[in-house]
Protein backbone atom coordinates (compact mmCIF):
# COMPACT_ATOMS: atom_id res chain seq x y z
CA UNK A 1 0.00 0.00 0.00
CA UNK A 2 1.25 3.66 -0.81
CA UNK A 3 0.83 6.17 0.93
CA UNK A 4 2.06 9.85 -0.26
CA UNK A 5 4.29 12.40 1.67
CA UNK A 6 1.60 14.36 3.65
CA UNK A 7 3.17 17.59 2.46
CA UNK A 8 2.06 17.04 -0.92
CA UNK A 9 -1.18 17.20 0.06
CA UNK A 10 -1.49 19.84 2.58
CA UNK A 11 -3.40 23.21 1.29
CA UNK A 12 -2.40 27.00 3.23
CA UNK A 13 -4.96 26.34 5.98
CA UNK A 14 -3.28 22.83 6.53
CA UNK A 15 -0.18 24.62 6.76
CA UNK A 16 -1.19 26.71 9.11
CA UNK A 17 -3.21 24.07 11.59
CA UNK A 18 -0.05 21.66 11.21
CA UNK A 19 2.05 24.79 12.35
CA UNK A 20 -0.44 25.52 15.72
CA UNK A 21 -0.66 21.91 16.51
CA UNK A 22 3.21 21.92 16.67
CA UNK A 23 3.76 25.07 18.70
CA UNK A 24 1.72 23.86 21.15
CA UNK A 25 3.39 20.57 21.07
CA UNK A 26 7.04 21.70 21.39
CA UNK A 27 5.67 23.74 24.33
CA UNK A 28 4.75 21.03 26.21
CA UNK A 29 7.81 19.24 25.41
CA UNK A 30 9.46 21.81 27.05
CA UNK A 31 7.75 22.44 30.23
CA UNK A 32 7.27 18.09 30.64
CA UNK A 33 10.90 16.74 31.18
CA UNK A 34 9.85 14.47 33.19
CA UNK A 35 6.63 12.09 34.08
CA UNK A 36 6.03 14.35 36.95
CA UNK A 37 6.17 17.68 35.12
CA UNK A 38 4.13 16.42 32.17
CA UNK A 39 1.11 15.59 35.25
CA UNK A 40 1.40 18.93 36.22
CA UNK A 41 1.18 20.36 33.02
CA UNK A 42 -1.51 18.20 32.09
CA UNK A 43 -3.58 19.04 35.26
CA UNK A 44 -3.25 22.26 35.03
CA UNK A 45 -4.52 22.25 31.50
CA UNK A 46 -7.49 19.91 32.44
CA UNK A 47 -8.39 22.17 34.87
CA UNK A 48 -8.62 25.19 32.64
CA UNK A 49 -10.75 23.05 30.20
CA UNK A 50 -13.59 22.46 33.11
CA UNK A 51 -12.03 19.20 34.29
CA UNK A 52 -12.32 18.14 38.26
CA UNK A 53 -10.83 15.77 40.24
CA UNK A 54 -12.39 12.76 40.54
CA UNK A 55 -12.14 11.91 44.06
CA UNK A 56 -13.01 15.34 45.04
CA UNK A 57 -16.48 14.94 43.16
CA UNK A 58 -17.08 11.46 45.03
CA UNK A 59 -16.15 12.85 48.34
CA UNK A 60 -18.86 15.66 47.68
CA UNK A 61 -21.69 13.11 46.72
CA UNK A 62 -21.57 14.32 43.18
CA UNK A 63 -22.89 12.00 40.17
CA UNK A 64 -20.80 12.31 37.03
CA UNK A 65 -23.30 13.16 34.50
CA UNK A 66 -23.15 13.23 30.43
CA UNK A 67 -20.96 16.34 29.84
CA UNK A 68 -18.88 15.98 32.90
CA UNK A 69 -14.98 16.22 32.63
CA UNK A 70 -12.76 14.52 35.41
CA UNK A 71 -9.51 13.21 36.28
CA UNK A 72 -7.77 11.16 38.58
CA UNK A 73 -3.67 11.57 39.32
CA UNK A 74 -1.86 8.59 40.77
CA UNK A 75 1.54 9.37 43.01
CA UNK A 76 2.14 12.63 40.32
CA UNK A 77 3.02 10.09 38.05
CA UNK A 78 0.34 8.88 36.10
CA UNK A 79 -3.14 10.88 34.62
CA UNK A 80 -6.18 9.67 33.57
CA UNK A 81 -8.78 11.97 31.81
CA UNK A 82 -12.56 11.16 31.32
CA UNK A 83 -14.96 12.82 29.69
CA UNK A 84 -18.80 11.31 30.24
CA UNK A 85 -20.78 10.34 27.44
CA UNK A 86 -24.53 9.80 26.95
CA UNK A 87 -24.09 6.07 27.32
CA UNK A 88 -23.16 4.37 31.14
CA UNK A 89 -19.52 3.83 31.49
CA UNK A 90 -20.54 -0.37 31.85
CA UNK A 91 -21.24 -0.13 27.89
CA UNK A 92 -17.66 0.70 27.29
CA UNK A 93 -15.20 3.81 26.93
CA UNK A 94 -13.20 5.04 24.08
CA UNK A 95 -9.65 5.01 25.04
CA UNK A 96 -6.24 6.61 24.39
CA UNK A 97 -3.07 5.65 26.23
CA UNK A 98 0.48 6.53 26.43
CA UNK A 99 3.37 7.01 28.59
CA UNK A 100 5.25 9.99 29.89
CA UNK A 101 8.33 8.20 30.88
CA UNK A 102 11.28 8.34 28.67
CA UNK A 103 14.70 7.05 28.59
CA UNK A 104 16.65 8.96 30.68
CA UNK A 105 19.79 8.98 33.52
CA UNK A 106 18.65 8.65 36.78
CA UNK A 107 20.03 9.94 40.63
CA UNK A 108 21.45 7.58 43.01
CA UNK A 109 20.39 7.42 46.39
CA UNK A 110 23.79 8.10 47.73
CA UNK A 111 25.31 10.20 44.61
CA UNK A 112 27.47 12.76 45.82
CA UNK A 113 31.16 12.68 45.42
CA UNK A 114 34.79 13.54 44.81
CA UNK A 115 37.27 12.53 42.82
CA UNK A 116 40.41 14.72 42.46
CA UNK A 117 39.11 18.08 42.21
CA UNK A 118 36.19 17.18 40.55
CA UNK A 119 32.33 16.93 41.77
CA UNK A 120 30.24 14.02 40.53
CA UNK A 121 27.04 12.68 41.36
CA UNK A 122 26.64 8.72 40.76
CA UNK A 123 23.81 7.79 38.43
CA UNK A 124 21.95 4.84 37.57
CA UNK A 125 20.48 4.71 33.57
CA UNK A 126 16.41 4.46 33.34
CA UNK A 127 15.62 2.58 30.17
CA UNK A 128 16.84 0.99 26.96
CA UNK A 129 19.68 3.66 26.20
CA UNK A 130 23.29 3.50 23.87
CA UNK A 131 25.14 4.44 26.86
CA UNK A 132 27.53 6.42 24.17
CA UNK A 133 25.53 8.76 23.23
CA UNK A 134 24.66 10.44 26.40
CA UNK A 135 28.30 11.60 26.65
CA UNK A 136 29.67 15.37 26.12
CA UNK A 137 26.32 16.84 25.30
CA UNK A 138 24.58 19.86 27.89
CA UNK A 139 22.24 17.79 30.33
CA UNK A 140 19.89 19.03 33.00
CA UNK A 141 18.99 18.22 36.07
CA UNK A 142 15.15 18.10 37.04
CA UNK A 143 12.86 16.80 39.93
CA UNK A 144 12.21 17.45 43.37
CA UNK A 145 13.35 16.34 47.06
CA UNK A 146 11.05 15.67 49.81
CA UNK A 147 12.60 16.49 52.96
CA UNK A 148 11.91 14.50 56.41
CA UNK A 149 9.38 16.86 57.26
CA UNK A 150 7.12 16.01 54.21
CA UNK A 151 8.35 19.29 52.31
CA UNK A 152 8.80 19.10 48.51
CA UNK A 153 11.25 20.62 46.88
CA UNK A 154 11.16 20.87 42.87
CA UNK A 155 14.48 20.90 41.29
CA UNK A 156 15.07 22.29 37.52
CA UNK A 157 18.69 23.59 36.51
CA UNK A 158 19.79 23.48 33.31
CA UNK A 159 16.97 25.01 31.45
CA UNK A 160 17.14 28.81 31.34
CA UNK A 161 19.66 30.78 29.51
CA UNK A 162 21.39 31.63 32.88
CA UNK A 163 21.43 28.28 34.45
CA UNK A 164 24.64 26.53 34.36
CA UNK A 165 24.50 22.88 32.57
CA UNK A 166 25.91 19.80 33.65
CA UNK A 167 28.15 16.73 30.96
CA UNK A 168 29.25 13.38 31.04
CA UNK A 169 32.71 13.56 30.10
CA UNK A 170 34.60 10.84 27.91
CA UNK A 171 38.08 10.29 26.85
CA UNK A 172 39.74 12.22 24.48
CA UNK A 173 40.26 10.38 21.31
CA UNK A 174 44.27 10.83 21.20
CA UNK A 175 44.29 8.53 23.97
CA UNK A 176 41.17 6.50 22.90
CA UNK A 177 42.66 3.57 21.34
CA UNK A 178 41.82 1.01 23.35
CA UNK A 179 38.43 2.41 24.18
CA UNK A 180 37.42 2.35 20.27
CA UNK A 181 38.74 -1.20 19.96
CA UNK A 182 35.30 -2.19 22.18
CA UNK A 183 32.03 -3.28 21.54
CA UNK A 184 29.60 -0.30 21.03
CA UNK A 185 27.38 -1.46 24.21
CA UNK A 186 30.62 -1.36 26.09
CA UNK A 187 32.49 1.63 25.33
CA UNK A 188 31.05 3.61 27.89
CA UNK A 189 29.76 1.50 30.77
CA UNK A 190 26.94 2.38 33.31
CA UNK A 191 29.10 3.16 36.24
CA UNK A 192 30.71 5.53 33.89
CA UNK A 193 27.75 7.70 33.01
CA UNK A 194 28.65 9.95 36.48
CA UNK A 195 27.16 13.63 35.94
CA UNK A 196 30.08 16.14 36.46
CA UNK A 197 28.51 19.01 38.59
CA UNK A 198 31.64 21.38 39.76
CA UNK A 199 34.98 21.77 40.17
CA UNK A 200 35.68 25.24 42.85
CA UNK A 201 36.90 23.75 46.26
CA UNK A 202 35.25 25.57 49.82
CA UNK A 203 37.67 27.73 51.28
CA UNK A 204 38.11 26.10 54.42
CA UNK A 205 41.09 25.69 56.97
CA UNK A 206 43.72 22.64 56.76
CA UNK A 207 41.71 20.55 60.00
CA UNK A 208 38.73 20.42 57.94
CA UNK A 209 37.28 17.56 55.30
CA UNK A 210 39.62 17.48 52.54
CA UNK A 211 36.85 17.10 49.89
CA UNK A 212 36.44 20.83 49.49
CA UNK A 213 34.82 20.69 45.93
CA UNK A 214 31.91 18.67 47.51
CA UNK A 215 31.16 20.77 50.36
CA UNK A 216 30.79 23.66 48.25
CA UNK A 217 28.38 21.45 46.23
CA UNK A 218 26.51 21.02 49.63
CA UNK A 219 26.94 24.47 50.79
CA UNK A 220 25.12 25.46 47.34
CA UNK A 221 22.61 22.76 47.81
CA UNK A 222 21.51 24.34 51.18
CA UNK A 223 21.59 28.07 50.18
CA UNK A 224 19.81 27.22 47.16
CA UNK A 225 17.30 24.46 47.95
CA UNK A 226 17.41 24.27 51.67
CA UNK A 227 18.28 20.48 51.41
CA UNK A 228 20.67 18.46 52.99
CA UNK A 229 22.77 15.21 51.58
CA UNK A 230 20.75 12.99 53.53
CA UNK A 231 17.84 14.13 51.06
CA UNK A 232 19.20 12.63 48.41
CA UNK A 233 17.75 9.76 50.10
CA UNK A 234 14.47 10.84 49.11
CA UNK A 235 14.75 12.17 45.99
CA UNK A 236 13.07 11.81 42.43
CA UNK A 237 16.34 13.58 40.14
CA UNK A 238 16.62 12.40 36.76
CA UNK A 239 19.26 13.47 34.69
CA UNK A 240 17.73 14.91 30.68
CA UNK A 241 19.37 16.95 27.51
CA UNK A 242 19.31 20.57 28.26
CA UNK A 243 17.32 22.95 25.76
CA UNK A 244 13.98 23.59 24.29
CA UNK A 245 12.82 21.39 21.09
CA UNK A 246 13.87 22.82 17.85
CA UNK A 247 12.23 23.14 14.29
CA UNK A 248 14.61 20.67 12.21
CA UNK A 249 15.66 21.33 8.61
CA UNK A 250 15.99 24.38 6.01
CA UNK A 251 11.88 23.34 5.63
CA UNK A 252 11.34 23.74 9.18
CA UNK A 253 9.16 20.10 8.49
CA UNK A 254 10.42 18.47 12.01
CA UNK A 255 11.10 18.45 15.46
CA UNK A 256 14.52 17.93 17.23
CA UNK A 257 13.92 17.07 21.19
CA UNK A 258 14.36 14.93 23.85
CA UNK A 259 11.20 12.48 25.00
CA UNK A 260 9.14 12.11 21.70
CA UNK A 261 9.23 8.88 22.83
CA UNK A 262 6.56 8.88 24.19
CA UNK A 263 5.52 12.24 24.63
CA UNK A 264 4.62 13.11 20.99
CA UNK A 265 1.57 10.61 21.63
CA UNK A 266 0.67 11.47 25.03
CA UNK A 267 0.58 15.23 24.25
CA UNK A 268 -1.52 14.82 21.13
CA UNK A 269 -3.83 12.70 22.44
CA UNK A 270 -4.35 15.35 25.30
CA UNK A 271 -4.66 17.75 22.76
CA UNK A 272 -7.63 15.78 20.96
CA UNK A 273 -9.10 14.89 24.32
CA UNK A 274 -9.56 18.70 25.03
CA UNK A 275 -10.64 19.93 21.22
CA UNK A 276 -13.62 17.68 21.90
CA UNK A 277 -14.37 19.24 24.90
CA UNK A 278 -17.54 20.78 23.72
CA UNK A 279 -18.72 18.24 22.29
CA UNK A 280 -21.28 15.51 23.80
CA UNK A 281 -20.04 11.88 22.63
CA UNK A 282 -21.82 8.77 23.21
CA UNK A 283 -19.40 6.74 24.91
CA UNK A 284 -17.17 7.93 27.34
CA UNK A 285 -13.79 9.27 26.27
CA UNK A 286 -10.68 8.48 28.08
CA UNK A 287 -6.84 8.93 28.39
CA UNK A 288 -4.61 7.35 30.04
CA UNK A 289 -1.10 8.65 30.51
CA UNK A 290 0.95 5.90 32.36
CA UNK A 291 4.69 5.61 34.32
CA UNK A 292 6.80 3.40 33.82
CA UNK A 293 6.47 1.96 30.51
CA UNK A 294 10.15 1.92 29.81
CA UNK A 295 11.21 -0.84 32.28
CA UNK A 296 7.96 -2.94 32.11
CA UNK A 297 5.06 -1.12 33.10
CA UNK A 298 6.08 -1.78 36.30
CA UNK A 299 5.36 -0.30 40.03
CA UNK A 300 2.30 1.77 41.80
CA UNK A 301 2.26 4.35 38.57
CA UNK A 302 2.78 1.66 35.56
CA UNK A 303 0.11 0.64 33.86
CA UNK A 304 0.72 -3.01 35.26
CA UNK A 305 -0.97 -1.86 38.37
CA UNK A 306 -4.64 -1.34 39.57
CA UNK A 307 -4.03 2.59 39.24
CA UNK A 308 -6.49 2.46 36.32
CA UNK A 309 -8.54 -0.60 37.16
CA UNK A 310 -9.41 0.91 40.77
CA UNK A 311 -9.91 4.53 39.02
CA UNK A 312 -12.89 2.72 36.56
CA UNK A 313 -14.20 1.50 39.67
CA UNK A 314 -14.60 4.52 41.28
CA UNK A 315 -16.26 5.99 38.45
CA UNK A 316 -18.75 2.94 37.65
CA UNK A 317 -19.62 3.54 41.68
CA UNK A 318 -20.40 6.90 41.26
CA UNK A 319 -21.61 7.09 38.02
CA UNK A 320 -24.29 3.72 38.58
CA UNK A 321 -23.77 1.66 40.96
CA UNK A 322 -20.88 -0.04 43.12
CA UNK A 323 -20.51 -3.79 40.77
CA UNK A 324 -17.29 -5.73 40.36
CA UNK A 325 -19.54 -6.91 37.05
CA UNK A 326 -19.81 -3.60 35.55
CA UNK A 327 -16.28 -2.26 36.29
CA UNK A 328 -15.50 -5.64 34.17
CA UNK A 329 -18.27 -4.93 31.60
CA UNK A 330 -16.73 -1.46 31.21
CA UNK A 331 -13.61 -2.44 30.46
CA UNK A 332 -14.57 -5.36 28.53
CA UNK A 333 -16.67 -3.20 26.41
CA UNK A 334 -13.92 -0.56 25.46
CA UNK A 335 -12.33 0.31 22.64
CA UNK A 336 -8.41 1.72 22.94
CA UNK A 337 -5.71 3.03 21.03
CA UNK A 338 -2.62 1.83 22.52
CA UNK A 339 -0.55 4.82 21.38
CA UNK A 340 3.05 4.61 21.03
CA UNK A 341 6.04 5.99 18.69
CA UNK A 342 6.66 3.79 15.85
CA UNK A 343 10.30 3.15 14.14
CA UNK A 344 10.52 5.22 11.60
CA UNK A 345 13.00 4.31 8.37
CA UNK A 346 15.90 5.42 7.95
CA UNK A 347 17.52 5.49 4.71
CA UNK A 348 20.97 5.28 6.17
CA UNK A 349 20.36 2.50 8.41
CA UNK A 350 17.87 0.38 5.46
CA UNK A 351 19.48 -2.57 6.26
CA UNK A 352 17.25 -2.47 9.98
CA UNK A 353 13.77 -2.39 7.96
CA UNK A 354 11.55 -3.94 5.63
CA UNK A 355 11.10 -1.28 3.90
CA UNK A 356 7.17 -2.40 2.42
CA UNK A 357 6.17 -2.69 6.24
CA UNK A 358 8.15 0.04 7.73
CA UNK A 359 6.64 3.34 8.94
CA UNK A 360 8.15 6.45 7.21
CA UNK A 361 8.01 9.49 8.42
CA UNK A 362 5.63 12.36 6.79
CA UNK A 363 2.85 9.69 6.11
CA UNK A 364 0.40 9.85 8.58
CA UNK A 365 0.00 8.22 12.16
CA UNK A 366 1.31 5.02 12.27
CA UNK A 367 -0.82 1.44 13.16
CA UNK A 368 0.82 -1.36 14.19
CA UNK A 369 -1.57 -4.31 14.23
CA UNK A 370 1.27 -6.14 16.43
CA UNK A 371 4.53 -5.34 18.43
CA UNK A 372 6.43 -7.56 20.32
CA UNK A 373 10.09 -9.04 19.01
CA UNK A 374 10.98 -12.48 17.52
CA UNK A 375 8.15 -14.52 17.00
CA UNK A 376 5.45 -11.69 18.07
CA UNK A 377 6.70 -12.47 22.05
CA UNK A 378 5.20 -9.73 24.33
CA UNK A 379 2.85 -8.54 21.60
CA UNK A 380 -1.01 -7.74 21.65
CA UNK A 381 -2.43 -8.31 18.36
CA UNK A 382 -5.28 -6.27 17.10
CA UNK A 383 -7.99 -8.39 15.23
CA UNK A 384 -8.98 -8.61 11.97
CA UNK A 385 -12.36 -6.77 12.60
CA UNK A 386 -11.45 -4.26 14.88
CA UNK A 387 -8.52 -3.12 12.10
CA UNK A 388 -11.15 -2.84 9.27
CA UNK A 389 -12.83 -0.58 11.91
CA UNK A 390 -10.21 1.50 12.55
CA UNK A 391 -9.51 1.67 8.95
CA UNK A 392 -13.20 3.07 8.27
CA UNK A 393 -12.85 5.89 10.97
CA UNK A 394 -9.71 7.31 9.93
CA UNK A 395 -11.08 6.67 6.14
CA UNK A 396 -14.63 8.26 6.85
CA UNK A 397 -12.31 11.27 8.71
CA UNK A 398 -9.81 11.99 6.17
CA UNK A 399 -6.84 11.28 8.47
CA UNK A 400 -3.89 10.14 6.56
CA UNK A 401 -2.46 7.03 7.82
CA UNK A 402 -0.02 4.07 7.40
CA UNK A 403 0.73 0.24 8.78
CA UNK A 404 3.83 -0.84 9.83
CA UNK A 405 6.17 -3.22 12.18
CA UNK A 406 9.08 -2.15 13.75
CA UNK A 407 11.82 -3.31 12.14
CA UNK A 408 12.67 -6.75 10.36
CA UNK A 409 11.58 -10.04 11.82
CA UNK A 410 14.96 -11.21 13.06
CA UNK A 411 16.27 -7.79 14.28
CA UNK A 412 14.66 -6.64 17.28
CA UNK A 413 11.07 -5.30 18.48
CA UNK A 414 9.62 -3.32 21.19
CA UNK A 415 6.63 -3.88 23.14
CA UNK A 416 4.12 -1.58 24.83
CA UNK A 417 1.13 -0.86 26.75
CA UNK A 418 -1.66 -2.55 24.68
CA UNK A 419 -1.06 -6.32 25.92
CA UNK A 420 -1.91 -4.77 29.54
CA UNK A 421 -5.29 -3.42 28.65
CA UNK A 422 -6.28 -6.18 26.00
CA UNK A 423 -5.75 -8.97 29.62
CA UNK A 424 -8.92 -6.74 30.19
CA UNK A 425 -10.66 -8.17 26.89
CA UNK A 426 -11.03 -4.77 25.30
CA UNK A 427 -10.27 -4.40 21.48
CA UNK A 428 -6.72 -2.84 21.67
CA UNK A 429 -4.48 -1.84 18.29
CA UNK A 430 -0.91 0.05 18.67
CA UNK A 431 -0.69 3.17 16.78
CA UNK A 432 1.81 6.46 17.17
CA UNK A 433 3.77 8.90 15.77
CA UNK A 434 6.39 7.22 13.46
CA UNK A 435 10.39 8.24 15.49
CA UNK A 436 13.82 8.75 13.57
CA UNK A 437 17.04 8.30 16.59
CA UNK A 438 14.42 6.51 19.07
CA UNK A 439 15.77 6.66 22.72
CA UNK A 440 18.28 8.74 21.71
CA UNK A 441 18.84 11.67 23.81
CA UNK A 442 17.47 13.57 20.70
CA UNK A 443 14.76 11.89 18.37
CA UNK A 444 13.21 12.89 15.21
CA UNK A 445 9.10 13.30 14.60
CA UNK A 446 7.58 15.02 11.40
CA UNK A 447 5.26 17.77 11.99
CA UNK A 448 2.99 16.24 9.32
CA UNK A 449 2.42 13.48 11.90
CA UNK A 450 1.82 15.15 15.03
CA UNK A 451 -0.92 17.15 13.00
CA UNK A 452 -2.47 13.39 11.94
CA UNK A 453 -2.26 12.00 15.38
CA UNK A 454 -4.34 14.58 16.73
CA UNK A 455 -6.52 14.00 14.01
CA UNK A 456 -6.99 10.28 14.10
CA UNK A 457 -7.21 10.23 17.91
CA UNK A 458 -10.58 12.88 17.64
CA UNK A 459 -11.85 10.38 15.14
CA UNK A 460 -11.50 7.53 17.37
CA UNK A 461 -13.13 9.54 19.94
CA UNK A 462 -16.12 10.32 17.86
CA UNK A 463 -16.65 7.39 16.31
Amino acid sequence: MKTDNLWLKYTEEDMTKVKEVCDRYKQCLDNGKTERECVSQVVKMAQQQGYRELHSVIEQGGRPVTGDKLYAVQMDKSVVLFQMGKKPVSQGMRILGAHIDSPRIDVKQNPLYESDGFAYLDTHYYGGIKKYQWTTIPLALHGVAVKKDGTVVKISIGEKDDDPVFVITDLLIHLAGEQMAKKADVVITGEKLDLLIGNRPLKQSEEEDKEAVRANILKLLSECYGIEEEDFLSADLEIVPAGKARDLGFDKSMILAYGHDDRVCAFTSVFAMFDLAGEVTDHTLCCILADKEEIGSVGATGMASQFFENTIAELVAAAERESQLLVRRALANSKMLSSDVSAGFDPLYADAYEKKNAAFLARGLAFNKYTGSRGKRGSSEANAEYVAEIRRIMDDAGVMYQFSELGKVDAGGGGTIAHLLAEYGMNVIDSGVSVLNMHAPYEVVSKADVYEAVRGYMAFLRA
